[in-house]
Parts: structure tokens; C-alpha cells; sequence
């Protein structure tokens, strides 16, 4: 079997949230070793907390989110605020290659193993540090979920429906951190690679939202206008929205960008008339006069169902999809064809239904390299294989709740 991208790749991981575990996840799912470092004085809280339901777990290994965003990683228990946990710490980086946290700017070192401290043990670590305003700055100290990230970025801002207050995003921001996390680190694993050195990560997860804001911000340096909430319009395109069909709750979603297309459009539905009216008769016009063609389009789509509106659509070249839910998404016959679905094997909770890799990758094939880890499962592979201390030197750092 071919290795995949980042085997031979050691990690190790002081995230959690969202942000930071997801943004080794993507290292783990690549082929890395991630070693995930947690203790009972410091356990993640989406062990024993789900984000979706609110329930609590007092089982620290059955929580679905966390089973969810730490596939294929390893757990090993070291209390940071014990001397001998911060020097076994720095013994498990001497063996390997990077190191992701994203405590509170300013933890990390207070603990004794911020980046000028572990490039000593290991002068070509590459470290990242992931916060919600970076590690400089008059707000570097601020704390945050990615509700914050979403207000602070401008998402929130524009995100929402004429008239009506912004809509926080939640996880998306996340999501943009973690990828643009685990894009830094492939970065600073490549120029390792052809240098020999390390370097310290900045990342600041609401910078990593507000790269995707250019046309916002392009919007005002070039016309002054600070834009608001537009529920579905677009810039330029229309129609462009979610329309109404048969059956209870269901939709489809109209794209349409040229005058090419809305002919087509007009065609598929059998309204030339459409094209042939002057409110219509270009992209700018019906840009205009959107809220008119809404309803007129309306008015078809709720004869169809979204699958046979968008089958219509699609054959004359015009992009249209059914907005799906959750049930859908899992029953679609497509996605099942792609393998989006993968299952694995949890020693508690038995076989769970995942995301398999969304990357189809000819020559290195990605593949989810296991569950979740239980609390602590690696303890024996970490402090015995991997930093050689036997086993009653273990139980010995066990008894003292250093290994805890």
C-alpha cells in the first residue's frame, strides 16, 4: 500500500475546540502520528460535552463530537502543571516534528513550553499557535469560540436578511482556521524539508475568516459602501436564491449568471416569455428587479420537486441543485457511489458511520487510520516505546498523578 502524504510525521497536539482539533485531524487523516496530550486536570471538554445536544458524558470516551473531530489520533495523560509532565513533554518533542496548541496567547510559555523553549530541545520544530487574535497585537489576549470569530471577521456582519440582525456562523469559522492551520504546517513542513529548519506559527483564527472577505472589503476601498445583509442575493447574478417546491419544506437552488443561461432557464421552464420581458431582458435588469422575478419563479418551482426542478434545469446548462437535509444527504446515491460514508470500529460505542477523506488522491490514497483514542489509551506506546521508560518507572509517574 502506498505511504500516505505525511507518514513518518510526528504531532504533537495541546488543541482542542474545533478550531485546533480539526486542524489535526486533517494531519492525522494525511498520515501523521498525532499524539493528542490531555490529563484529567485539563480534559478536553468536548469529552464529556456535546456541542450539538448539550448533554454531558461522564464517560470522558463517548462523546460523538469528540469521537468525530479526533479519528485516527493517540491519547497519552501528562498534567502540565507538574514539573516532571512539562519534562516529559519536551522528551516526547525531542522525537518529533511539530506541535500545535491553541491555549490562551501567553499559556504556553507560562507553562514552561513556548517555541523558545522547545527549539532548544529541538532546533527544528515547527510549533503553531493558534488564537483568536494572534500572538501580537493590543488583543492578542482575547478569548473566543467561533460565534466571536464569525462577528469579529465581518462574517456575522453581512450574514443574514435585509432588514433583520446579522446571523453568527458557529462552526464554518472554525473549519477556516483548522484548514488554513493544517495548511501552515505542510507549508513549514516543505520548507523544513529543503532547509533544515523550523519556525514558529502564528495564527490567528479570526484573520484566517477575514481572508475570505475580499469582496467586502474591495466593495469599500473602492466605493466607500459598507455592505450589509442581503439573504440570498448575489453581487451580480439572478435569479440567484433558494426556492420553494412541492412538498413540506423543500427547495432548490437557482444560479444563474449569464444572459445564455437565463434563456436556457426560460426554455427548461417554458416561460419565454421571461426572456422576451424588458424587466428580464438583461443581467443588470433582472439584478433590478429581482424580488418580481422571484416570485415568478416561485410560482414554477412549486409545481416540481427539487430533484425533478434541478434535472430540468441541469439538462438545459443551467445550475440548479435541491437544497438537501441531513436524511437526504445520507440516502444520496451519488455520495454513496464516492464512498462519502466510511465506518469505524470504537472499542465502547462499536461501529460508527464517519466522513471518509474527501480528497480521492490516485497515488497516495488517504484512509481514516482508526477511531477516536479513549483517555489515555497510548500511555504504554507513548512513555515506553517511544520515550523508553520501563514500566515501573511509569506506574511510578502515575502514582505521582504526573502521568495522570
Amino acid at each position: 500500500m502506498s505511504k500516505n502524504p505525511l507518514e513518518g510525521i510526528r504531532v504533537v497536539d495541546f488543541a482542542w475546540a474545533w478550531a485546533g482539533a480539526q486542524a489535526t485531524s486533517i494531519l492525522a487523516l494525511l498520515g501523521a502520528e498525532v499524539i493528542k496530550i490531555e490529563s484529567r486536570r485539563r480534559i478536553d471538554h468536548s469529552r464529556v460535552f456535546s456541542l450539538t445536544t448539550g448533554q454531558w458524558f461522564d464517560d470522558p470516551d463517548r462523546s460523538a463530537i469528540f469521537n468525530d473531530m479526533n479519528l485516527g489520533k493517540l491519547s497519552a495523560n501528562i498534567d502540565l502543571s507538574h514539573p516532571k509532565g512539562v519534562e516529559l513533554v519536551k522528551r516526547l518533542v525531542a522525537v518529533s516534528d511539530v506541535v500545535v496548541q491553541n491555549m490562551r496567547p501567553g499559556k504556553i510559555e507560562a507553562l514552561g513550553l513556548g517555541y523558545e523553549v522547545l527549539r532548544k530541545v529541538k532546533p527544528d520544530i515547527i510549533m503553531l499557535s493558534s488564537s483568536a487574535r494572534g500572538c501580537t497585537g493590543p488583543e492578542r489576549g482575547y478569548i473566543g469560540y467561533a460565534p466571536l470569530f464569525s462577528a469579529l471577521s465581518g462574517f456575522a456582519y453581512i450574514s443574514g436578511y435585509e432588514g433583520e440582525e446579522p446571523i453568527r456562523l458557529s462552526g464554518e469559522i472554525d473549519l477556516l482556521s483548522a484548514t488554513s492551520s493544517a495548511f501552515a504546517v505542510l507549508a513549514a513542513l516543505v520548507h523544513r524539508q529543503a532547509t533544515g529548519e523550523g519556525q514558529f506559527i502564528d495564527l490567528s483564527s479570526t484573520e484566517a475568516a477575514s481572508v475570505l472577505m475580499g469582496e467586502v472589503f474591495m466593495d469599500y476601498f473602492m466605493n466607500g459602501r459598507i455592505p450589509t445583509r442581503h439573504g440570498n442575493k448575489h453581487a451580480f447574478m439572478a435569479p440567484h436564491n433558494c426556492y420553494r417546491c412541492k412538498g413540506e419544506d423543500k427547495w432548490v437552488s437557482i444560479a444563474v449568471a449569464t444572459d445564455e443561461e437565463w434563456k436556457a432557464f426560460c426554455r427548461a421552464t417554458g416561460h419565454a416569455e421571461w426572456a422576451a420581458d424588458e424587466r428580464f431582458a438583461d443581467g443588470l435588469s433582472r439584478w433590478r428587479n429581482q424580488e418580481a422575478l422571484d416570485r415568478l419563479i416561485e410560482g414554477w418551482t412549486i409545481q416540481h420537486t427539487p430533484a425533478e426542478a434541478a434535472e430540468m434545469l441541469q439538462a438545459a446548462g443551467v445550475a440548479a441543485v435541491p437544497s438537501c437535509n441531513s436524511e437526504e444527504l445520507w440516502n444520496d446515491p451519488h455520495l454513496r457511489s464516492r464512498d462519502f460514508w466510511s465506518e469505524v470500529e470504537h472499542p465502547l460505542l462499536g461501529r460508527k458511520t464517519v466522513i471518509a477523506p474527501v480528497w480521492k488522491l490516485s497515488e497516495t490514497p488517504l484512509r481514516i487510520r482508526g477511531p477516536a483514542p479513549l483517555f489515555g489509551e497510548h500511555n504504554r506506546y507513548v512513555f515506553g516505546e517511544l520515550l523508553g521508560l520501563s514500566e515501573g518507572e511509569i506506574e511510578a509517574l502515575e502514582r505521582e498523578r504526573v502521568i495522570y
